[in-house]
C-alpha cells in the first residue's frame, strides 16, 4: 500500500536501547521464533525445514452485488486442509466488513452513514452440521468457531451464506469509487492463517495494518447487472458467455499482442452493447495458489490492455490492463506505465518472472495491491502516476507470492515495493528521481517515535509504522544491493525468492537466506540498520592536503552505516563524485580516510546523495582552503 504520501505526523513514545553492534554478532532472535528452528519448521540457513508446513483451502465463492443497493450476498464453500500437527479444535475465520461494524475497534475515520450491522451470517456449517448463526461470536471481524475436531492432515467442508451492504463512502481500500463503479476487496468469510510462530493469527483488522492470508485456490462466480464489466483476481474462464463476441476477439488479441489494445471504448460504452443481453450476468473466474480474491466492477469505465513475454524459455504472457473513468486523462498512460513495470521486474529487478497471468490497474479511491489487481486513484502528475503504478504492481512479488504476514512485518513487502518503485520509476521516465520517503526518515531519525525496523507493526501507528515500512527497509536493501553488486545481490535474493515463494517467510528466513545465498555473513549491517536504534549522520572532517594529494575524513557521527557519496568540486569548476559503499563501516569504525590524487586545487566538498538520509546535514558542506 502507498497511502502515507498524504500522513504527516504525530508523535508515539515507543522505548528502545541503543546499542552498537559488533561486526560479526549474531543476530538476537526472540524465543518464539528460536522454536521453529527446534521443531525444524525453520531452519539457520534460511530454508524451511523439514517438518516445515502450512494450511491450504478451496474456496468457491457465489457472489451477488447490487450497484443499486450496494449489497453483497453470497455464499462461499471452503474445503480446508490441516496440514499442520495439531488438532484443531476451534478454527478462526476472518470478517474484514466488519471494520465498518458500529462499535468495532479502529483507527481509520468512518463517515457515520457508511457505519451498518456489519456482516450478517445468514447459514453456517462444519461437514454438513449445521450451527445456529445467532449462537456464533462475532468479535468484530474475527470470528472463532468451535468445531469437532480437525485432526492433523484432515480436511473440513465449510458452508457459509452471508450478505452486507459495501461502503459508500469512507473508501478504506474497497467500496463504491463513484456511481456505477465499484472496487470490492475482503467481501468473504474466510478462515485465519494457522502457521508454526503464533498459531492462529488473531490480530482485529483495524484499517491499518494489512493482512496474512493462506495460499489458496478460488472459483468465484460473480453476478451483476447487464452493463456491468467485472474484472477480477484469475482468469475469466466464461468470456464468451458475458461479453459480446467483439470484446472477446479484443481480450485474446490483447493476451497475444505487444501493441496496446482498446477492449472497451468511449463509444463502446455509449452503445450499451458490451456485455450479454441478460439482466444480470455471471462472470467465472478461476485462481490457483493466490492469496486473496478481489473484484471490481463498473458500467462506464473504458477497458485498454497490452501483453509481453515474461519468460523467454517457455514464451508465457502476461497481459496488463488500465481500466478506468475516461475523463481521468491521467490513466491513459497507465497500461504502458504497467507494462514497463512488468518488463522491468522480470528482466531488471527482481529479475523473476512476473508470476501471474495477469494484472489489472483500476481507476479507484485507494492506493492498495491485491493478486493481479490494482485500486490506484487519479493523480494530478505524470510521476506521481508512475510510481504509484510500479509501486503497486511490485507487490505482485511481496507479499503475494511471497507470502509474508503483512500485519506483523510490513517493512517485508512495502519496502520491497518502495525499492521497486524508486528503481523502476527512472526506468519509465528518466527524469524521475524517487526518493519517497528518504526526507521524512532523515527528520525524524534517532527521535523517540523512531523505533527499529524488527519492531511489530502491530505495536506502531502512523510516522513510526509509515517510516519502519517504507523507507526504512528499502534504504537498508538498497545498501545491501550496493555493497554486494547487481549479480551477487540477484543470486542472494533469488536464493530467499526460491526458498519461500508461495510459502509465509519471516524476518529470520530472508535475513538468513539472504546470508546463505550472497556467501557472506550480514548480520552486523541487518544488526544496525533493522535491529538497533540511532540515526544515520555523516560529516566532513578534517581535510589535509600534501603533494598533490588530498586526505578528507568522513566521520560517522550516527549509528546508522550508509553510503559515502562525496561531490569534490575543482577551482575549474570541474566535478569529481566519489563513493563507497556500506562495507567500509562493517568493522564499527567511526571514520574513513578517503585519499583524492590531483594536480589540481580543491574548492569545495558536498557530502550526500538523494538515497542517504542524514539528520544533521548541516555538517554535509565544506569550503577548502
Amino acid at each position: 500500500m502507498h497511502s502515507f504520501r498524504s500522513i504527516y505526523f504525530y508523535l508515539l513514545l515507543l522505548f528502545w536501547s541503543p546499542t552498537l553492534a559488533i561486526a560479526q554478532q549474531k543476530l538476537p532472535v526472540p524465543k518464539n521464533i528460536q522454536a521453529t528452528f527446534l521443531k525444524g519448521t525453520r531452519t539457520e540457513n534460511g530454508k524451511p525445514g523439514s517438518n516445515y508446513w502450512q494450511n491450504t483451502a478451496d474456496y468457491t465463492i457465489k457472489v451477488n452485488f447490487d450497484p443499486r443497493t450496494r449489497r453483497v450476498a453470497g455464499t462461499v464453500d471452503i474445503v480446508y486442509v490441516n496440514n499442520s500437527p495439531d488438532s484443531l479444535k476451534q478454527i478462526w475465520f476472518k470478517l474484514y466488513p466488519n471494520l465498518y461494524q458500529k462499535g468495532a475497534p479502529r483507527d481509520v475515520s468512518i463517515d457515520p452513514e457508511d457505519i451498518g450491522e456489519g456482516i450478517k451470517i445468514e447459514q453456517f456449517s462444519f461437514n454438513n452440521n449445521a450451527l445456529d448463526p445467532n449462537k456464533l461470536v462475532i468479535n468484530n471481524t474475527n470470528l472463532p468457531v468451535r468445531i469437532k475436531t480437525l485432526a492433523p492432515k484432515a480436511t473440513g467442508k465449510f458452508s457459509i451464506s452471508y450478505s452486507y451492504i459495501l461502503n459508500k463512502g469512507s473508501h478504506n481500500r474497497t467500496g463504491q469509487v463513484e456511481e456505477g463503479a465499484y472496487f470490492i476487496a475482503y467481501f468473504f468469510p474466510r478462515i485465519a492463517v494457522y502457521d508454526d510462530i503464533d498459531g492462529w493469527n488473531k490480530h482485529a483488522y483495524t484499517g491499518s495494518q494489512e493482512f496474512y492470508n493462506d495460499f489458496c485456490n478460488f472459483r468465484a462466480e460473480v453476478t451483476v447487472p447487464q452493463n456491468y464489466v467485472v474484472w477480477a483476481t484469475g482468469d475469466l474462464t466464461n468470456a464468451n458467455q458475458v461479453l459480446k463476441e467483439k470484446y472477446v476477439q479484443r481480450l485474446q488479441k490483447a493476451e497475444t499482442s505487444d501493441a496496446s489494445t482498446n477492449i472497451i471504448e468511449k463509444a463502446d460504452i455509449k452503445q450499451k452493447n458490451i456485455t450479454a443481453a441478460n439482466a444480470h450476468n455471471t462472470w467465472i473466474f478461476e485462481a490457483k495458489e493466490v492469496t486473496d480474491f478481489v473484484f471490481a466492477t463498473s458500467d462506464h469505465y473504458v477497458w485498454q490492455a497490452s501483453s509481453l513475454v515474461v519468460d523467454p524459455q517457455t514464451k508465457r504472457r502476461t497481459r496488463v490492463d488500465a481500466v478506468y473513468n475516461p475523463d481521468h486523462k491521467d490513466f491513459e498512460e497507465v497500461v504502458s506505465f504497467a507494462r514497463k513495470t512488468v518488463e522491468a521486474m522480470s528482466f531488471t529487478f527482481p529479475k523473476w518472472s512476473f508470476p501471474y497471468a495477469h494484472i489489472t490497474v483500476f481507476d479507484g479511491l485507494d492506493q492498495m495491491e491485491y493478486p493481479m489487481m490494482v485500486n490506484d486513484n487519479p493523480l494530478k502528475e505524470r510521476s506521481a502516476t508512475i510510481e504509484l503504478t510500479d509501486h503497486e504492481i511490485f507487490h505482485t512479488m511481496f507479499p503475494f507470492y511471497m507470502g509474508t504476514n503483512e500485519t506483523k512485518y510490513g517493512w517485508m513487502d512495502e519496502g520491497w515495493a518502495t525499492l521497486g518503485e524508486w528503481l523502476i520509476s527512472p526506468m519509465i521516465d528518466p527524469a524521475i528521481i524517487d526518493d519517497y520517503g528518504v526526507e521524512a526518515y532523515a527528520k525524524m531519525s534517532g527521535t523517540e517515535i523512531d523505533s527499529p525496523i524488527i519492531t511489530l507493526s502491530t505495536q506502531q501507528a502512523e510516522v513510526a509504522f509509515f517510516l519502519n515500512s517504507y523507507p526504512k527497509p528499502a534504504l537498508g536493501y538498497l545498501y545491501v544491493k550496493d555493497m554486494l553488486g547487481d549479480d551477487l545481490f540477484t543470486k542472494a535474493l533469488h536464493t530467499y525468492i526460491d526458498n519461500w515463494k508461495g510459502k509465509h517467510p519471516m524476518p529470520y528466513d530472508f535475513f538468513n537466506s539472504m546470508n546463505a545465498g550472497a556467501g557472506r555473513n550480514l548480520d552486523w549491517f541487518w544488526q544496525r540498520w533493522f535491529f538497533d536504534s540511532g540515526s544515520p549522520d555523516l560529516a566532513i572532517g578534517q581535510v589535509t592536503q600534501s603533494a598533490g594529494k588530498y586526505q578528507v575524513v568522513i566521520e560517522n557521527k550516527g549509528t546508522k552505516p550508509v553510503p559515502i557519496d562525496l561531490k569534490v568540486t575543482f577551482d575549474d569548476k570541474t566535478v569529481r563524485k566519489i563513493h563507497h559503499n556500506i562495507s567500509v563501516w562493517e568493522e564499527g569504525n567511526t571514520n574513513v580516510t578517503i585519499t583524492i590524487t590531483t594536480p589540481k586545487q580543491i574548492k569545495h566538498l558536498t557530502l550526500g546523495s538523494s538515497h542517504v538520509p542524514d539528520s544533521n546535514p548541516a555538517n554535509n558542506q565544506k569550503e577548502v582552503k
